[in-house]
């Protein structure tokens, strides 16, 4: 509990501080939970999107993404305005880690935010099966944030704990901790399955994952390691592959 309490102080900017306090230990295995997080944030952006059904899809579109943005913060979409920025801008591991935690955004940053909800609101706006929506936006993001949190695992930390922007390094998932962040990916995803949609589910993680295994590669590569902006710019990344799936495959 404590350590889902954390996760949902550190990931939404809900006053869940007021319930109890936590160790501040329970935040280095917040990650573990993220997908769990997804389930708040996705949920709303589910009820929103229901809620716009009988509003032109643009607006309902609009107003389920802005949604999210209320609840977190913008703490993602500030990650991936870092990643194009240290990843556009540096020339080597020094360079962009330097860029990245610089906390002014520059020309990469604003043009990679402006490209990514370009995208976002023409797929979602235009999705053939336009009443899928609300499904969509859950599963999406729930299933995308465990994909991600899978990077702990994968790569170590680029940074000292000092040098991060939060101040806390993420421990690597237990066997237990990978169980519990699949379920709160892969469970919502049963939605959509029952519906009839169980293909559109199979190819949209796997564009999700191919996705976060090419990121994952280019961290490899130019940083020997993750950091915290690496995973807000896979996760959002991520959730648009996912979404690819629902847009641009035909749904009898």
């Amino acid at each position: 509990m404590n350590n889902l309490l954390a996760a949902l102080m550190f990931f939404t900017r809900l006053p869940f501080w007021r319930i109890k306090q936590v160790p501040k230990d329970s935040f280095k295995h917040v990650v573990s939970y993220w997908s769990f997080c997804g389930w708040l944030t996705g949920g709303v952006m589910a009820l929103v999107a229901w809620c716009g059904l009988s509003l032109p899809a643009e607006v309902a579109v609009v107003l389920a993404l802005a949604s999210r943005l209320l609840l977190t913060g913008a703490l993602h979409e500030d990650g991936l305005a870092d990643f194009f920025d240290g990843f556009g801008g540096g020339r080597n591991r020094e360079d962009t880690l330097r860029i990245m935690k610089d906390s002014h955004i520059g020309s990469y940053g604003v043009l990679g935010l402006v490209v990514y909800y370009l995208l976002a609101y023409s797929m979602l706006a235009n999705m053939p099966h336009y009443r899928l929506l609300p499904a969509v936006l859950l599963c999406g993001d729930c299933w995308s944030k465990f994909v991600c949190s899978n990077i702990i695992n994968l790569l170590p930390y680029a940074r000292t704990e000092s040098e991060s922007k939060a101040k806390t390094v993420y421990s690597r998932m237990t066997a237990g901790e990978m169980l519990i962040s699949a379920l709160g990916g892969v469970a919502p995803l049963s939605l959509l399955v029952v519906w009839g949609y169980g293909r559109f589910v199979l190819i949209g993680c796997l564009l999700s994952a191919i996705i976060f295994l090419l990121l994952t590669g280019l961290f490899r590569r130019r940083l020997g390691g993750y950091t915290g902006d690496c995973c807000g710019a896979v996760f959002l990344l991520a959730e648009l592959g996912f979404w690819l799936a629902f847009v641009l495959l035909p749904i009898y």
